[in-house]
C-alpha cells in the first residue's frame, strides 16, 4: 500500500475539535501498530493456553502445547484439554526420551539426566496423552521433562496426575496447565545447566455450559506423604508465583471464577480407578 501524504489543516497552530498538529498523526499511527503487533493473539481453538511468555517460544504438538524457555532450558508450562476417552490406553507406553524435533537449537539429552540423581519428570504424563503413537513419542521429548527427585516424581506427583485424570473421567474433560516454577539461583544438572526446580505447579478447570470450577496445586520437589489436598491453592496463587497469566483467553467473568475461587468440595479427592504412568 503506498503511503497517502496526509496534511492536516491548522489554523494559526492552535488544534481545534477537527484539527491535529503537522507530524503528530504519523508518529501516534506508529505507536497505535506497534502495541498492537506486540499484543499476544488469542488462539480460540486452545483456550488452555497461558498467555505467552516473552522470550519463551509456543509450540504446538498433537498432544500438548509447550512454552519452551531457552534462558533455562525447559519449559514455562505444558497445557492440554484431557477428556475421559484420551485416558484410556490405546498404545503401549515406549520410555524413549527424545529431543523435540523442533526445538534443533537444544543440545540437552538424556545423558545430561544419567546419575545426575533426577528423574526425567513428565509435565504432561506419558497415561494423560496415549491415545496414539504420535502422542505417546511426544510426551517423551524433552520438552516435556524437568529434573524432579525419584521420591517426588513416583509419590505424590503421581498420585496428583492419577487424581486429573480421575477428575477427567468424572466431568468427562478438564484443562490442564502444568511446569516447573523457574526462577534464577537453582541449582543446576549437567554441563548444559539444567536447573532443578525447588517447585512444581498444576492448574485444573472444567468450564461446560453446566459449571465452571479450577484448581492449582503448589508442591515442592521432595518426597512427601502428606495428602495433596495439603498442596490445594486457587488459580490465582499460582499465577502470583509463577508470574503466568492462565486462562487469559476466556471472559473475565469465567475467569474470575474458575481462578480466584478455590471449592475443594468441588472435587472428588478419593481414587476410584488405577491411574498410569
Amino acid at each position: 500500500m503506498e503511503k497517502q501524504n496526509i496534511k492536516p489543516r491548522v489554523n494559526n497552530g492552535s488544534i481545534g475539535p477537527n484539527r491535529i498538529k503537522n507530524g503528530f498523526i504519523i508518529p501516534a499511527l506508529f505507536l497505535i501498530l506497534a502495541i498492537l503487533s506486540f499484543s499476544p493473539k488469542k488462539d480460540n481453538s486452545h483456550p488452555e493456553l497461558p498467555k505467552p511468555i516473552p522470550g519463551s517460544r509456543v509450540i504446538i504438538h498433537t498432544g500438548y502445547a509447550v512454552s519452551y524457555n531457552p534462558s533455562f532450558r525447559l519449559a514455562d508450562w505444558v497445557a492440554y484439554e484431557l477428556t475421559a476417552k484420551e485416558t484410556v490406553s490405546s498404545v503401549k507406553r515406549n520410555d524413549e526420551f527424545v529431543r523435540d524435533p523442533i526445538l534443533t537449537s537444544s543440545t540437552i539429552t538424556p545423558a545430561d539426566y544419567k546419575n545426575s540423581g533426577y528423574d526425567m519428570g513428565h509435565l504432561a504424563p506419558a497415561a494423560d496423552i496415549c491415545y496414539s503413537l504420535k502422542t505417546m513419542v511426544e510426551s517423551f521429548y524433552l520438552s516435556n521433562v524437568a529434573p524432579q527427585i525419584p521420591e517426588f516424581n513416583r509419590g505424590i506427583w503421581k498420585k496428583l496426575e492419577e487424581l486429573v485424570r480421575q477428575w477427567a473421567n468424572d466431568d468427562h474433560a478438564v484443562y490442564v496447565v502444568t511446569g516447573p516454577v523457574l526462577s534464577k539461583g537453582l541449582p543446576v544438572i549437567s554441563r548444559d545447566s539444567i536447573p532443578v526446580p525447588a517447585f512444581f505447579y498444576k492448574v485444573v478447570a472444567y468450564c461446560t455450559a453446566s459449571g465452571m470450577k479450577g484448581i492449582g496445586f503448589i508442591l515442592p520437589n521432595r518426597a512427601s506423604r502428606e495428602p495433596l489436598l495439603r498442596f490445594a491453592v486457587s488459580i490465582d496463587s499460582v499465577e502470583k508465583l509463577t508470574g503466568i497469566d492462565f486462562f487469559y483467553q476466556m471472559p473475565s467473568a469465567t475467569q474470575q471464577i474458575i481462578e480466584s475461587r478455590l471449592n475443594m468440595e468441588a472435587w472428588k479427592w478419593t481414587l476410584t480407578s488405577n491411574g498410569r504412568r
